[in-house]
């Protein structure tokens, strides 16, 4: 089987070079969560992918660790703000 192309690609790369140049705050944890979710099992993408296992060692983390933060962060606070979509509105990009 071929590797695919994300269509998110190229905004996913410019997100995770970001990433591999700060810390380990909120945001920064709860970014590299959504993006270990959207490539988990994607068949390509393979350099996002070592980055992204890069940054959870580079962390000090592992993925349960990573996904345990996240939860317990959009538990107690909204970590994303996207644009003007209203609250109870969901994201299904």
């Amino acid at each position: 089987m071929k590797d695919q192309q994300h269509p998110q690609a190229k905004l996913d790369r410019a997100a995770i070079n970001s990433l591999l140049a700060a810390d380990p705050d909120d945001l920064n944890l709860a970014e590299l969560a959504r993006l270990r979710v959207r490539y988990n099992g994607f068949p390509g993408a393979r350099d996002i992918q070592n980055d992204l296992d890069t940054l959870l060692k580079r962390w000090n983390l592992s993925e349960e660790d990573l996904f345990a933060k996240t939860r317990q962060l959009h538990g107690s606070a909204r970590i994303f703000n996207v644009g003007t979509r209203k609250a109870d509105e969901a994201d299904w990009s």
